[in-house]
C-alpha cells in the first residue's frame, strides 16, 4: 500500500526535526516503519486519547453542573473515581495475557466500542447511584486499552524507535484531558433538549469514541508474529518479525507454569511496578488534575469555563516534556534511559516540596503545578526502560506492564481516599505529603535499576567473549552472531577446556553442571 504525498511530506518533516529515521535505515524498512507508525501507533494514539477523553471528563462534568445535579457532597467524588479504578483494576492483568492469545484487532476495539457505550450512558444517569454503577463498567472495559495498546506498541519497534513512538503514545493521554476540558468549556451554555451541559459532554465523548473503534476494526494488524493484516505484504511481515529479532527480542514462548518463576525472579518485574507505580502517584497534585482545579476554584476569580480551561495547563506542558526526554532518551540510547527518569524525578520533588509548604505566592503555587505537569512527561520511559530489559521475554514483560498499570489503578483506588480527601481540598497537607515521599523514594530506585542492567550487560560481555564474538559490538549484533555459532553446534555453544572462564561467570553458575544462560538477550548452554 503506498503513502499520499501529504503522508510523505510529513515524515520527511518529522525525520528532519526529530531524527524519526536513522540514516543507516534502508528504504524498504523506512516504508515498512512508516506503515507501524500509520496504522500500529496511529491507531493506539487515539483509542488512548478516547480513553482519556471519556475519563477526564467526569472531572470537567464535576465543576460544570453535575456535583450539584447528582449530589456528589462529601467525598462521593472520590468514591465515583475508586468505583472507576475497581472496574479497572479486576480485568488488568488477565486482558494482557488474553491479548497475547487472542486476535487484538478484534479484542482492542471491541473493548473501545463497550466503553464508549457506558460512556454515553453516563450522561443519562439520574443519582449518584447510578453514576457509581456506570463508572465501574467504563472502567472495567477500559482495562484493555492501556495495557494492551501499550504492549502491541512495544511489539512493534525496535529499541532505538521505543522512545519516540512511547513519548507520542503517552501524549494521547494529557491531550484527552485537554480536550475534554475544551469541549466542556464550549458547551458550558447549551441546555438543548433538556440536557445540561455535563450531560452533553459524556454525548459527545461517545460519539468521538466509537468511530476510532471502527477505524481499528479495519486498519489495527495485531503483532508482527501473528499479524494477516492486508495493508502490510508478506515481505513486509517478515521484516517486521526478523528486525526485532535482529534486535534482541524473543518471539513468543506460549503460556506455562514457568511464566510465573520468569517473573517472580526477575529484578524488572521487582524494580519497575515500584519506580512506576511511584512516579505516576507522586505527581498526582496534577496529573488528575481535580487538586489543580481545586485551587484554582478557591481563588474565587475564575469561572466554570475558566477552571477547565486553566486546568488544562499541567496536560499541555507534559506533552512537550514526553516528546524532548523520548528525543534525548532515544540519543542517548537505550542503557542511558535513566538520566532523564532522574532529571524528572528530581523535578517532581522539588514540586511537591513547594506544594507541601503551601503559603507561596500565587506564581510560586502555579510554577510548582507546572513542574508536576513537566516531571509527569518523561513518565513513559519507564516503559520503555521496563521493555528493553524484558526483551527476550513476551510474556513475562506484558505480565509486568499490567501488573505496573493494575497495582497504579489499585493504589489510585486506596490513596486518594486517604491522603487526598475532598474536605481537605484544596490545602491537602496529607496528600502533599504522601507525595514527597513517593517522589524521593522512586528517585532512589533509579540507581538500583541501573545497577542490575549493567550487571546483566557486564555478564553478556563476558558470554560474548565465550562465544567467541566481539564483547564490544552493539548487543543486537552480538545476539544475532552467538545465535548463528550456537546454530552451527547443533544448538550448544560448547567451550573447550583451554577457554578460561570469567571468574563471575564460574561464582554465578557451577561448571561441573550443565548451566543455561538467559542474560538479556542469549540462551546458551556451555559444556566444559
Amino acid at each position: 500500500m503506498g503513502f499520499s504525498t501529504p503522508f510523505k511530506r510529513f515524515f520527511a518533516w518529522l525525520d528532519v526535526v526529530t531524527g524519526w529515521y536513522p540514516a543507516d535505515m534502508s528504504m524498504e524498512e523506512r516504508n515498512l516503519v512508516r506503515k507501524i507508525d500509520v496504522f500500529v501507533l496511529g491507531y493506539c494514539c487515539f483509542a488512548f486519547f478516547t480513553k482519556y477523553l471519556d475519563v477526564s471528563a467526569l472531572s470537567n462534568a464535576y465543576f460544570a453542573g453535575m456535583q450539584e445535579d447528582l449530589d456528589l457532597t462529601g467525598n462521593r467524588f472520590n468514591y465515583v473515581n475508586a468505583v472507576y479504578q475497581v472496574g479497572y483494576c479486576l480485568f488488568q492483568i488477565p486482558s494482557n495475557i488474553i491479548i497475547t492469545r487472542l486476535p487484538s484487532q478484534y479484542y482492542l476495539p471491541t473493548a473501545e466500542v463497550m466503553w464508549g457505550l457506558f460512556t454515553l450512558g453516563t450522561a443519562f444517569v439520574k443519582t449518584y447511584h447510578q453514576l457509581l454503577a456506570l463508572r465501574f463498567f467504563v472502567g472495567f472495559s477500559a482495562t484493555a486499552c492501556y495495557v494492551g495498546c501499550l504492549h502491541i506498541v512495544n511489539c512493534w519497534y525496535k529499541k532505538a524507535e521505543l522512545g519516540r513512538r512511547n513519548a507520542i503514545y503517552f501524549s494521547a493521554m494529557p491531550l484527552g484531558t485537554m480536550i475534554a476540558g475544551y469541549i466542556q468549556a464550549g458547551l458550558a451554555n447549551i441546555n438543548t433538549g433538556g440536557l445540561r451541559p455535563w450531560q452533553w459532554l459524556f454525548i459527545v465523548c461517545a460519539i468521538i469514541t466509537i468511530p476510532v473503534a471502527v477505524f481499528g476494526y479495519f486498519f489495527f494488524p495485531d503483532v508482527p508474529e501473528k499479524t494477516t493484516s492486508r495493508w502490510f505484504t508478506e515481505k513486509e511481515k517478515m521484516l517486521a518479525f526478523d528486525r526485532l529479532r535482529g534486535d534482541g527480542f524473543e518471539r513468543s514462548r506460549g503460556l506455562s507454569w514457568t511464566l510465573v518463576s520468569r517473573v517472580m525472579k526477575a529484578w524488572q518485574f521487582w524494580t519497575f511496578v515500584w519506580m512506576g507505580n511511584l512516579f505516576w502517584l507522586a505527581p498526582y497534585g496534577a496529573s488528575a488534575t481535580t487538586p489543580f482545579q481545586l485551587w484554582l476554584q478557591s481563588l474565587g476569580k475564575y469561572s466554570p469555563q475558566g477552571i477547565n480551561n486553566i486546568g488544562t495547563a499541567t496536560s499541555v506542558v507534559s506533552i512537550p516534556a514526553a516528546l524532548l526526554a523520548a528525543i534525548y532518551s532515544d540519543w542517548r540510547g537505550s542503557g542511558k534511559r535513566w538520566e532523564m527518569m532522574l532529571f524528572a524525578g528530581v523535578l517532581m520533588l522539588i514540586g511537591n516540596i513547594m506544594l507541601l509548604v503551601w503559603n507561596l505566592s500565587f506564581s510560586a503555587t502555579f510554577a510548582a503545578f507546572m513542574l508536576l505537569g513537566i516531571s509527569n512527561g518523561p513518565g513513559n520511559l519507564v516503559v520503555v526502560w521496563a521493555a528493553e530489559t524484558f526483551a527476550h521475554d513476551l510474556e513475562a514483560r506484558a505480565i509486568t506492564l499490567a501488573t505496573i498499570n493494575a497495582t497504579n489503578c489499585a493504589l489510585y483506588l486506596v490513596i486518594p481516599l486517604g491522603a487526598w480527601q475532598m474536605k481537605d481540598g484544596p490545602r491537602f497537607f496529607a496528600g502533599y505529603t504522601t507525595s514527597v515521599c513517593m517522589s524521593a523514594v522512586q528517585v532512589l530506585l533509579i540507581p538500583i535499576a541501573v545497577y542490575f542492567q549493567r550487571r546483566d550487560e557486564k555478564k553478556f560481555r563476558e558470554l560474548a567473549v565465550l562465544a567467541g564474538v566481539d564483547p564490544l559490538a552493539d548487543s543486537s549484533e552480538a545476539s544475532a552472531e552467538i545465535d548463528c555459532n550456537i546454530e552451527k553446534n547443533g544448538g550448544e555453544l560448547v567451550v573447550m577446556d583451554s577457554v578460561e572462564i570469567p571468574t563471575s561467570i564460574a561464582e554465578a553458575y557451577p561448571i561441573e553442571h550443565e548451566s543455561d544462560y538467559r542474560l538479556q538477550h542469549a540462551k546458551i548452554q556451555v559444556k566444559v
